[in-house]
């Protein structure tokens, strides 16, 4: 039997509740996941509470340009990590994964190439990302196939991968730190270069707007047109000046972390800019790696909804049976999973090693700690069958939030683990409390 949602217009009423009810009919009009406003709220208490802490240096425009700097390199692991473990699986592998790869292109960029055609040449970097991406994809296909046509569980197989990637990141470079990088490779790291600067980042915001405001109106025209229920005009409207207030307010914010006065000066010269008696304030604007990690979760949202492939993934998390009897290849679903996860280590990785100007063998540790913890705590279930790429990057600035604020306010290394790990046991027994609440 079907079900036909009748239409719904703008003018429709709704009946005087009390406060509880109003509010709940509130959030059912505007369709708001009451998980990412609760993620939202968590990370608002958790800014203001190490702002207090650590005296009122926490919510600065520097400490919070670093702050998604750092968030980049995670948030763009843990949107492959939502598919992965939509399908039932997990990877242990990507923080190991991540120091062997980024290994393998600091030592082709400084020490192999250079060797071939010299330091520095224009197209070193792309060389060096492209063999991060590859390298990254092959691992990738090699544990998905064991995964997936060896039916070896997915723990085991990247557990055991912790241990090898991490033993060939040693190899690799006999445990010594591997440095400098490029110049032109550098820029993907951000710092000082790699960011766009204060003007091309109020674009790139205004950009943003538009593209909120196309996207609800579509989405609000194909529902009136094929006869189902759409929000209040109202609603629409709220929603884009929430979306564009706070896409406004966070380029303003981080527009305010001026370059410092030496490399202003540089900047100056080198653009023909005079410099008056009381100096001048150049933002640095977005950085680099924040487009990077945003235009990755721009696109692996773009698969998830958009796309076979994503359905796919979410069909076989939900009922690996029904998919397989439906005609999926599950398979090599899996297989292409666990690639896409692997490409997605190879870039988190180029971005690290060109923020560090270095690789270490111990590049990546505890990262898949993180990464998982993030997609976790942006509500991806380990049942599997539900995940949100969305939540997943606002995890990924959670978990960064709470280890930068225990550094800030002076918290021992040990107990940052204790926190970290007592969060990810906490997120994980939120999920099952709340999947149990909505099955009854």
């Amino acid at each position: 039997m079907s079900v036909t949602e009748a239409p719904i217009t703008d003018q429709e009423q709704v009946p005087d509740l009390p406060v509880g009810g109003a509010f709940k009919s509130l959030v059912r009009l505007t369709e708001i996941d009451t998980r990412m406003l609760g993620m939202f709220g968590l990370l608002l208490v958790i800014w203001v509470g190490f702002h207090f802490l650590s005296g009122g240096t926490f919510l600065t425009p520097r400490n919070m340009w670093n702050l998604t700097v750092q968030t980049s390199v995670v948030a763009i692991m843990a949107t492959g990590m939502v598919l992965v473990i939509v399908s039932r699986n997990i990877d242990l592998s990507v923080g190991s994964m991540l120091g062997f790869v980024g290994m393998f292109v600091a030592l082709l960029q400084a020490e192999w190439l250079p060797q071939l055609v010299g330091f520095d040449q224009w197209y070193t970097w792309i060389i060096a990302l492209a063999a991060g991406l590859l390298l990254g994809a092959l691992l990738g296909l090699l544990q998905g196939t064991v995964v997936a046509f060896l039916a070896v569980p997915s723990f085991i197989v990247t557990l055991g991968g912790l241990l090898v990637w991490r033993g060939l990141a040693w190899l690799l470079a006999s445990g010594r730190t591997v440095a400098p990088m490029d110049r032109t490779f550098q820029l993907l790291g951000g710092g000082a270069r790699g960011t766009v600067g204060g003007t091309i980042s109020w674009v790139i915001a205004a950009v943003a707007c538009v593209a909120i405001v196309i996207l609800l109106a579509s989405r609000r025209r194909t529902r009136l047109k094929f006869g189902f229920r759409a929000r209040p005009l109202w609603a629409d409207v709220a929603l884009a000046a929430a979306g564009c207030g706070v896409v406004l307010f966070a380029v303003w914010f981080l527009n305010r972390n001026y370059m410092p006065e030496g490399l202003a000066m540089a900047h100056a010269e080198a653009n023909g800019l005079e410099w008056p008696p009381e100096g001048l304030n150049i933002p640095f604007g977005v950085a680099n790696p924040v487009l990077i990690a945003i235009g990755t979760a721009i696109l692996m949202t773009f698969i998830t909804t958009r796309r076979r492939f994503g359905r796919y993934v979410f069909g076989i998390g939900g009922n690996p049976e029904a998919a397989a009897l439906a005609g999926i290849k599950t398979k090599r679903t899996i297989v292409m999973t666990f690639m896409l996860m692997g490409t997605l280590v190879g870039l988190a990785a180029s971005v690290q090693v060109a923020r560090l100007n270095s690789a270490t063998s111990g590049l990546g540790t505890l990262q898949e700690l993180y990464t998982i913890a993030a997609a976790v705590i942006g509500g991806t279930s380990l049942a599997g069958g539900v995940g949100s790429i969305f939540g997943a990057v606002l995890g990924a600035l959670v978990m960064q939030s709470l280890q930068s604020g225990m550094v800030f306010v002076g918290i021992q290394t040990a107990l940052q683990d204790v926190v970290i790990g007592a969060v990810l046991v906490l997120a994980v027994a939120a999920d099952v409390l709340y999947r149990r609440r909505q099955a009854t």
